[in-house]
């Protein structure tokens, strides 16, 4: 039986959350699905959290991912937007946590930078290099934050043969023990 490594990746957002899933078979990457969210029409944050959550879940269970990469969040001019868009993450971080399967974080440089090989790419570079990397005649979806998702996962498959200096969790205990001051 030939092994097979499921990986999830997460763009997170508050307007459109991206998310990838490849296939590693024998090192040979294959794309499973490439899907986003689209939380620009819901009324409010909490509602847009709940579906985040949902969504999170839902494409755990269909698909069984082995492991978890997300975006972590960067700072950038507006502190309010960096809160929401961390809550995003860490809805999507409970949701893998929830289902036990191990997670990591890298930063929107390192993912480029192991996609393109600059840290500085474009959204548009990341997703034609992507498409080349996984040999897509076009690409399947029309918001480049559902590429960020994908490019997320393909990140840390080429990071995954060793440490990466990453912050990595295999549950709730380890996510707790590395952020006691997140325990209240």
């Amino acid at each position: 039986m030939e092994n097979e490594k499921i990986i999830l990746g997460i763009d997170p957002g508050t307007t459109v959350m991206g998310f990838g899933i490849i296939s590693v078979k024998k090192s040979k990457i294959e794309l499973v699905c490439i899907t986003e969210l689209i939380l620009k029409k819901y009324p409010n944050h909490a509602t847009k959290l709940k579906y985040i959550f949902e969504k999170t879940l839902a494409l755990i269970d269909e698909y069984h991912p082995d492991e978890v990469a997300l975006e972590a969040p960067f700072y950038g001019k507006n502190v309010q937007s960096m809160l929401k868009l961390g809550r995003a993450q860490g809805v999507a971080m409970a949701a893998s946590l929830y289902r036990d399967i191990p997670i990591t974080e890298y930063s929107p440089k390192k993912i480029k930078m192991a996609i393109t090989g600059n840290g500085n790419a474009s959204k548009e570079q990341v997703a034609g290099m992507l498409q080349n990397l996984l040999k897509m005649k076009e690409f399947p979806t029309r918001y480049l934050d559902a590429s960020d998702g994908l490019a997320v996962a393909v990140c840390h498959y080429f990071n995954s043969g060793g440490d990466t200096g990453e912050k990595k969790y295999s549950g709730w205990e380890s996510f707790l023990k590395n952020h006691p001051d997140r325990l209240k």
